[in-house]
């Protein structure tokens, strides 16, 4: 697979990730007239679990990067 093809489909992965928070927010705020703000915690706590069970080379790439 090319690199070209690797960013589009990681770009349509991202958009659909975004596109579910968005559906949610728009769900419970129709069903309910309630502003609910925890869907960003929820998505960090995913991020963060995937991110741990990657195990720690990705928290050495990213502080690297980083710096």
């Amino acid at each position: 697979m090319s690199v070209i093809g690797q960013y589009v489909f990681n770009g349509l992965m991202l958009g659909m990730i975004y596109a579910m928070v968005a559906v949610g927010f728009t769900l419970f705020f129709g069903v309910l007239d309630v502003i609910k703000f925890s869907h960003g915690d929820t998505l960090m706590v995913g991020a963060f679990a995937t991110s741990s069970r990657r195990g720690s080379a990705c928290w050495r790439w990213c502080c690297a990067r980083s710096a």
